[in-house]
């Protein structure tokens, strides 16, 4: 039976529409999906929209609308970004669903039954935009005299009565789980943390009553639960919890959730406080990853520089962006992103390298060969590519995605695509037409191979594209799996099948910058 798998992106605030870092995180965990997919594992893939708190019922109130409307809106904008990027999520969690109240008011009751919740009332800084409170030591003073959470966002002084979760009591057990290798990356996320919780950690206020967007507090119909306490749930929700069977039991606890690096403290520390205090097993691993910048600066609205995920795939293509950003940015620290940026690597590498080879190799066995496959005998040179190809295929690239370093796994398999490129010119069939026809066959036969190998390798990046070329290869759709790179009897079924390769066409087009940009 297959390995499961189960792997979550944070959920989306959706009080405005996606921008660029919700397209990069929903990208990179899909890559995640398809890599473990291809390695043959059941894998469950959930994102969504966390739709509750404060700030979604002060906005639906600016826009003169109910916030459930609000909500409605703009989740759709999410589902259809990820629709548009090709994300293949199993399942979109809305925090609004029935389900999902259900699911979160079981874990608040399993908190309570385990004594870790109490009432008591709240004095102390809170930041509507954050939906988190701060200790006094934390803010930081801004213009005019304005006090400033860690992220640079206002807060206001908070009194009310309220429930806390005693997450004091569990000290000890965060800093051994933060203290577990591979539990929090990279690194310096988890030095981070470990630093944090060192320094003490005190009860938390997880209740409002200022407003009633939210889902209710059992037997307390007053308050509605601190909007972190609903949106972690969801991870839980969509796997059938509180049934403890079926899917939970499949998939929980999670091989991974992937999140940004500003909302480490909420899924690091207090969620699995909540976990433990619900007697429920902790996530195997928390990867908080780094924020895109636009040129250089993030992106704000005051700035003006907020891109639109949807407009830059329309601009370069889904596929073209996927790969520059899993391409460009080392997983996990800040990377930055510009038009000129997208266009210069595409080329040079999808276009130009990878592009260009598949494109000559297939027109040269079209054309020279007639589209036809057959037995060719090998010399030692084209035995070293397909050997070299091999080895960044199925193994130096599946090892740096299993450690989810994407741009050093996207090196090799271009080192790979360079080694190939090299070969067709030192071995310049188009002379072998003329003087070793034989050789020119085998040469041509062996790029077949390799062409073969390099497009199922880099499918969980650009999905559409590989599976456009392993089409025209003749590959069926249930052999394109990273074990399939070792099965050595592919080739002769596809001679057996009598299969002949058409005209090829190109998958990987040349991309402009737009005027604009120029």
């Amino acid at each position: 039976m297959a390995e499961p798998f189960y792997i979550t992106t944070a959920i989306s605030y959706p009080n405005g529409k996606p921008h660029i870092g919700h397209a990069y995180e929903a990208i990179a965990a899909d890559v995640i999906a398809r890599f473990q997919r291809q390695m043959g594992r059941d894998v469950r893939f959930q994102t969504g929209t966390d739709e509750h708190g404060l700030k979604m019922a002060q906005k639906a109130r600016d826009l003169g609308i109910t916030p459930a409307q609000l909500a409605n809106e703009m989740s759709q904008h999410f589902i259809d970004m990820c629709d548009r990027l090709n994300v293949s999520y199993d399942v979109f969690l809305r925090t609004t669903e029935p389900r999902h109240h259900a699911a979160t008011q079981e874990l608040w009751r399993r908190m309570e039954a385990n004594g870790d919740l109490y009432l008591d009332r709240y004095e102390g800084w809170y930041s509507v935009r954050d939906e988190a409170y701060y200790d006094e030591s934390e803010l930081t003073q801004g213009e005019g005299g304005e006090k400033l959470s860690p992220q640079g966002t206002p807060v206001e002084w908070t009194v009310e009565e309220s429930w806390f979760f005693r997450l004091s009591t569990y000290q000890d057990k965060l800093l051994a789980l933060l203290e577990t290798p591979g539990f929090l990356r990279p690194e310096s996320r988890r030095n981070e943390m470990i630093a944090f919780v060192k320094a003490g950690l005190r009860d938390l206020s997880v209740s409002r009553t200022s407003f009633d967007w939210g889902i209710k507090v059992p037997g307390s119909d007053t308050h509605v639960m601190y909007v972190w306490v609903d949106a972690l749930t969801n991870y839980l929700t969509g796997i059938g919890f509180p049934d403890e069977g079926g899917d939970y039991a499949k998939y929980w606890p999670a091989n991974l959730h992937l999140i940004g690096k500003d909302i480490v403290r909420f899924h690091t520390i207090y969620w699995p406080a909540f976990l433990m205090s619900a007697q429920l097993p902790v996530p195997q691993q928390v990867f908080g990853h780094g924020f895109l910048l636009n040129r250089g600066q993030k992106e704000s609205k005051s700035l003006g520089n907020v891109t639109d995920p949807m407009a830059l795939a329309g601009q370069f293509g889904v596929d073209s962006l996927r790969y520059f950003l899993m391409r460009e940015v080392a997983f996990g620290q800040d990377g930055s992103y510009s038009p000129e940026a997208i266009v210069t690597r595409c080329n040079a590498e999808l276009a130009n390298s990878f592009g260009n080879l598949a494109q000559r190799s297939l027109s040269m066995i079209f054309k020279n060969l007639d589209g036809e496959l057959a037995e060719f005998s090998r010399q030692a040179v084209d035995e070293e590519l397909l050997s070299t190809v091999a080895q960044a295929c199925g193994k130096d690239l599946v090892a740096a995605f299993e450690a989810l370093d994407f741009s050093a796994g996207i090196e090799a398999w271009m080192r790979a695509v360079f080694a190939c490129n090299q070969y067709v010119d030192e071995q310049a069939p188009w002379t072998l037409k003329k003087t070793d026809p034989e050789r020119m066959k085998a040469v041509l036969l062996t790029l077949f191979k390799a062409v073969r190998d390099l497009a199922i390798a880099i499918r969980p990046v650009v999905p559409v594209s590989a599976d456009k070329l392993l089409d025209q290869l003749g590959i069926p759709a249930a052999e394109r799996g990273f074990a399939d790179l070792a099965d050595d009897a592919w080739y002769q079924r596809l001679l057996a099948s009598g299969f002949k390769l058409e005209q090829p066409v190109g998958v990987f087009p040349r991309l402009e910058l737009p005027a604009e940009d120029a």
